[in-house]
């Protein structure tokens, strides 16, 4: 299985999230976390799934630290659903396939 995961940084996160006209679920995570390597492969299968449809990101807080702190990132995972540059759903702790998935449906 191919890897469609974007590997975001504070510039490049800016970029895919405002220029967009899809919707932009972005998983932010820290390679210490244990939470984050357990939704790790879900965040892979959706990027899989919704190639061409959404586009699907990651974000290491440790080395983004700018982007961490602009969109108030307490707790880790988090993920972020983007439409249009805006905040749609946010996510903090483990989530479901299937809730990320009907958020993203629900925007295509």
């Amino acid at each position: 299985m191919a890897d469609n995961v974007i590997e975001l940084t504070d510039t490049a996160l800016d970029d895919a999230v405002y220029a967009s006209d899809k919707p932009v679920l972005v998983h932010f995570w820290a390679p210490w976390s244990g939470a984050c390597k357990v939704i790790s492969p879900i965040i892979r299968e959706i990027a899989e799934n919704y190639n061409q449809k959404a586009k699907i990101g990651r974000l290491n807080t440790e080395r983004a630290r700018d982007s961490a702190v602009e969109f108030g990132i307490n707790g880790i995972p988090t993920i972020i659903l983007f439409k249009n540059g805006r905040v749609q759903n946010r996510w903090v702790g483990l989530t479901s396939k299937k809730d990320l998935c009907e958020a993203i449906d629900q925007l295509l």
